[in-house]
């Protein structure tokens, strides 16, 4: 019997799986396609990323650097209000590399990972779970003490355990033009309905677009908009569902979510690796597969660090929503030099943030 089974092998579980084979447990990492395939989010993320990583990540994964955000009321061609740092903001990396090299740290730190490998069932009992599991050789019975689902926004394993479902379900499109584009900015537009448009450069790989809504949007209808703004074909169209507002209870008995799966995200971005990883290591740290009662202690652990920065998340998206003459008087008075960190909303209340704002003219 495994002391965990983690099911999904993207950036949570991965890091999960490496953390809790490297304290010594028993972990058996299943994704039910290729790691990495398909690509399921954009790949742009804060500099923290690289605290989760390989030595060598940066130099084989990172594609570019970003300094900061103009953002639009309108489309390409209306005013932008640029917020930026004199450092890096973020990076643009190789979203499908870097589930490939997670996975890759957690099999070097013991963990049994593998591809191809579907979960269809489990069963939680009072001393352990049972996953029913269709791999190439086909389908089998797997027994853990506990059962890690982080199998992204439509989770297998919450819906078999009853778990409760996020408050809300985006509707995510992606697209990519090949031109490279080494710009150190990323535009927003707040044009679409309750969330909003983005177009990233990624360096030699070209340009990244995409849009996001919730359910009863045209998301196509405004994606093509955009597209025709810019003035770019685009190929490798892909789409997802992006979880916001994490439910009450991510925990059972023997089982617990972590990422998506438990909606872990950004409420004004969507993003959700840096919040998933970090919860990732809260799990590892506090769960002990023999003492159940420490799942409440995870439980308390990741929302102790993300709960408020989520609250204040929920806030910054509703100013999506403003009318446009409030939107751009918004803009305008708080543009320029900030000292905010793109994980952590909070930081527009820390001494960097103060000093920037308060040190430039507007």
């Amino acid at each position: 019997m495994y002391d965990f089974v983690t099911v999904g092998v993207g950036p949570p579980g991965a890091r999960f799986a490496r953390r809790a084979a490297e304290q010594g447990y028993d972990v058996l990492a299943l994704e039910s396609g290729t790691i990495g395939d398909p690509l399921a989010c954009s790949g742009h993320v804060s500099t923290d990323v690289w605290a989760f990583t390989g030595e060598d990540a940066r130099t084989e994964l990172l594609q570019n650097e970003v300094y900061g955000a103009r953002f639009h009321v309108g489309g390409p061609d209306s005013s932008a209000y640029p917020f930026y740092k004199p450092e890096a903001v973020s990076n643009v990396i190789d979203r499908v590399g870097l589930d490939r090299h997670l996975a890759e740290l957690a099999g070097e730190a013991g963990a049994d990972v593998r591809d191809g490998h579907t979960v269809t069932a489990v069963t939680e009992y009072s001393d352990r779970v049972e996953l029913e599991v269709q791999g190439p050789g086909g389908t089998e019975t797997v027994a853990a003490k506990m059962v890690a689902g982080c199998d992204g926004p439509r989770s297998k394993v919450r819906s078999e355990l009853a778990l409760p479902e996020p408050d809300e379900l985006l509707h995510g499109v992606l697209a990519f033009a090949t031109d490279p584009d080494h710009g150190n900015f990323v535009d927003v537009h707040l044009t679409a309905p309750r969330f909003f448009a983005w177009r990233i450069p990624r360096g030699e790989a070209g340009v990244e677009y995409g849009l996001a809504a919730p359910p009863g949007v045209q998301v196509g209808k405004h994606f093509e908009e955009l597209i025709d703004g810019y003035e770019v074909a685009v190929t490798d169209r892909c789409s997802g569902v992006i979880p916001i507002g994490p439910p009450d209870r991510v925990t059972t008995r023997r089982g617990f979510l972590i990422g998506d799966a438990a909606a872990q995200t950004k409420p004004f971005t969507g993003g959700g690796i840096l919040y998933g990883m970090t919860s990732a290591d809260h799990a590892a740290g506090e769960i002990d597969p023999d003492r159940p009662t420490t799942l409440a202690a995870y439980e308390r652990a990741w929302r102790e660090e993300l709960e408020r920065e989520i609250e204040l998340g929920h806030l910054i998206r509703r100013a999506y929503s403003l009318p446009e003459p409030l939107q751009r008087i918004g803009l305008r008075a708080l543009s320029g030099e900030i000292g905010v960190h793109m994980d952590r909303p909070s930081s527009v209340l820390s001494l960097e943030h103060l000093k920037a704002t308060f040190s430039l003219p507007r």
